[in-house]
């Protein structure tokens, strides 16, 4: 789901572009480096800096109730993405602009679900995506922590944008218990 999540964005982005597609899904990392992952020339480099866990949802029961049938899972895991922009681009001022469009795009658009997006739905990849929504909100973090971002990407800074991917569902579908519903209780006492 995380890749799927991410290719839906880079798509979306990339069609608020007016050029040919310079959002590309790679490792910040690995772009100057020898064993680059063939992404050295497009504009745009989103990546996956973060993942963490919502903890406000993490103890929500999951159960489901059909007829007299109960069937209980284990509870879906909520993450939220942290995913950095980062224009790579020898020209200063274009690398700014890219940035700033990267801005306006999740200004004018900040909420995606199954209806509002446009992607590949005939990719392999893109199968099994079910219903989804999450939400993007501008990340921005301190100076300590952009240092240590940066730091651990290959110590090279970007012009670049921090964003935050909220609520994104994963849930494996296999059942862990399944039972019948509790119709009544037996209120007598025995005195044996």
């Amino acid at each position: 789901m995380i890749f799927q999540v991410l290719q839906i964005i880079k798509e979306e982005v990339n069609n608020f572009f007016e050029d040919d597609n310079p959002v590309s899904l790679a490792n910040i990392a690995t772009i100057s480096s020898e064993d680059g992952d063939g992404d050295e020339e497009s504009d745009i480099i989103l990546t996956l800096i973060n993942i963490d866990e919502e903890p406000t949802l993490k103890n929500v029961p999951n159960y489901k109730i059909e007829g007299n049938t109960v069937s209980y899972k284990n509870p879906k895991v909520n993450v939220n993405l942290y995913i950095i922009f980062s224009a790579n681009n020898n020209r200063y001022t274009e690398a700014l602009k890219s940035i700033s469009k990267v801005i306006e795009f999740f200004q004018g658009k900040n909420v995606f679900t199954q209806s509002n997006s446009n992607f590949d739905r005939d990719d392999a990849d893109m199968q099994e995506i079910g219903n989804f929504k999450f939400i993007t909100e501008l990340y921005t973090p301190s100076f300590e922590q952009l240092n240590y971002i940066w730091g651990i990407l290959g110590g090279k800074q970007y012009p670049s944008v921090v964003y935050k991917l909220r609520l994104l569902e994963i849930e494996r579908d296999v059942l862990q218990a399944q039972g019948s519903v509790i119709t009544q209780i037996d209120t007598t006492i025995n005195k044996n």
